[in-house]
């Protein structure tokens, strides 16, 4: 009788458990299959994700090559200072950045230039707004096959990145040349490597198109796998 009474409070904190484990699983899920960045406010004490920090209106980019520019600052005070029109402080990764997207030669007085990445391919005549983003990948991290209407940077701080496109496959590590990818191709993410991916993001899109949207017309090859440490 005593065994009688135990199997269903058993049966209930395994059934219970079997509830928990299945919930967090699908919030992994959710967190590896982000079709891109959602908004900063939607961290919710995550540290692992890809978050959408500023999200403005540029307008038409001066005429001939395009950079973009990441200096860091000791406070966001010592940024807002020397902000010209057009640049953008924000903070990632636990640093103040102040980023300037234009012509080659930008210097900013007190702070530390970080990267100057370009030139970006970007169109005569069109109208551009930029979408900077944090992104904490652990290894193994996949997201949906999308793609930009304009072309996407990344500066990476910490660990590795490999993106397949149907032309080429790019690979970002801390350290080594800047991650540019045109407007257009279809994408497929994957944190490599042992480390936590790191990286400040840029795509620099037609402020009269989605900046990110899923793609259905193309299969990733594989070529990331071979990044992929077992």
């Amino acid at each position: 009788m005593p065994n009688c009474r135990r199997r269903p409070l058993a049966v209930t904190v395994a059934f219970m458990i079997a509830i928990s484990g299945f919930a967090l699983m699908h919030s992994a899920l959710g967190q590896l299959n982000r079709p891109g960045c959602v908004p900063i406010a939607q961290r919710e004490g995550r540290e692992v994700g890809c978050y959408i920090l500023v999200h403005e209106h540029l307008g038409q980019l001066p005429q001939g090559p395009v950079f973009w520019f990441l200096y860091t600052f000791p406070n966001r005070a010592a940024a807002e200072e020397v902000k010209r029109s057009g640049e953008t402080v924000f903070e990632a990764l636990g640093k103040i950045w102040l980023a300037h997207v234009g012509d080659n030669g930008v210097k900013k007085r007190g702070g530390e230039r970080a990267a100057e990445i370009g030139p970006l391919p970007v169109q005569p005549g069109v109208s551009y707004a930029a979408v900077y983003m944090e992104a904490v990948f652990t290894p193994g991290m996949r997201a949906n096959v999308h793609r930009h209407s304009g072309p996407e940077a990344w500066h990476t701080v910490a660990g590795e990145t490999c993106l397949e496109t149907p032309e080429k496959t790019y690979l970002g590590r801390a350290g080594g040349p800047p991650v540019i990818v045109p407007e257009g191709p279809p994408m497929a993410l994957t944190a490599t490597g042992t480390e936590v991916r790191e990286a400040v993001v840029l795509i620099l899109h037609d402020a009269s198109k989605p900046h990110t949207t899923l793609a259905s017309d193309w299969t990733p090859n594989g070529e990331c796998e071979k990044y992929l440490k077992r």
